[in-house]
Parts: C-alpha cells; structure tokens; sequence
C-alpha cells in the first residue's frame, strides 16, 4: 500500500477496479482507500444505487464487516439505540439530514466517544462530493461551524476498530 501512495504523491493517477464488485468491500481494497485517506490524498468511488457502500469505501475504515442503521430515531428510543449501538464491533454506517447533522454527532461522540474515528461524505457522485475525516469530536466541531447542505451519510468505526 506504501509503494502505490508513493506513486499517487509523486503525480500518477492510480484506479483500483474489480470485476467482483465494490473494491474495498469484503476485500483488502479498504486498505488503499485508509492508506490514501491518511495521507491526505482525494478517495473517489463510482457509487452504485445507494450511497452507504461508497461512503464506506471513502471514510477508510474497515469495510469487511459493517452494519448500516439508516436514520437514528429522532426522540423517542434514540438515546437507548447509541447505548446498543457503543459496544457494536462492525463499521457502522447512518443517513442524516444536513439540519440534525451537528447535533447527531454530538450524540455520537457522546454515546461512543469524542476520539472515536469516523468520517462525513455529503453529496456523493454530484458536483459537490466531499469527504470529511477525523474524530467525532472534530466533526461535530467542523459542522457546527460549516453547516452542510446536501445528502448526508455518517460512517463510524466500531468499537476497538479504526
């Protein structure tokens, strides 16, 4: 992975492709893309008819095992679903509007931690695609003071991963 950064740094245009599929899904793919993420380098997927698997592939974190969870409740049992949801040992991926964004990964860094990894991809496949990477601690910071537009998804490592 070290070898294909190298030559991504030094200008060269690299594409993983599969005829099996979403690279990076059930296979070492997720490797390149964190790789690539670490480094500051542009992870771009081809999404396919939904946008959870290439967010997935973008956020570069583990993608062999994940469950994806869709909205979180909006009152009533939200608060009892993070508390299940802090001992989850697979990626997990949420769909949020751009409106409850700030607030929702508040309640993320709450229920799972402030330093546990995660990233934020809006828009994917349109002329505004964008990944954010880091903390939930500091994409709560980032998005309380860039508030979003667009649709949302929210990739969050599992306990103990990545």
């Amino acid at each position: 992975m070290a070898r294909i950064r190298e030559k991504i740094l030094s200008g060269l245009s690299v594409a993983l492709i599969s005829d099996a599929g979403t690279p990076g899904i059930s296979d070492p793919g997720f490797l390149l893309a964190r790789t690539c993420a670490e480094a500051g380098i542009e992870v771009e997927t081809l999404p396919g008819a939904t946008a959870c698997i290439p967010a997935l592939v973008n956020s570069g974190l583990p993608c062999d095992r994940f469950c994806f969870e869709g909205f979180l409740p909006l009152k009533k049992g939200r608060q009892t679903r993070l508390k299940e949801l802090s001992e989850e040992r697979r990626t997990m991926i949420f769909y949020e509007s751009p409106l409850r964004l700030a607030r929702t990964l508040s309640n993320l860094a709450e229920a799972f931690g402030a330093e546990r990894q995660a990233s934020v991809s809006r828009e994917i496949s349109k002329i505004h695609d964008t990944t954010v990477r880091g903390t939930l601690g500091f994409l709560c910071q980032f998005f309380t003071d860039h508030p979003p537009k667009g649709e949302i998804v929210i990739v969050v490592a599992g306990k103990g991963g990545k």
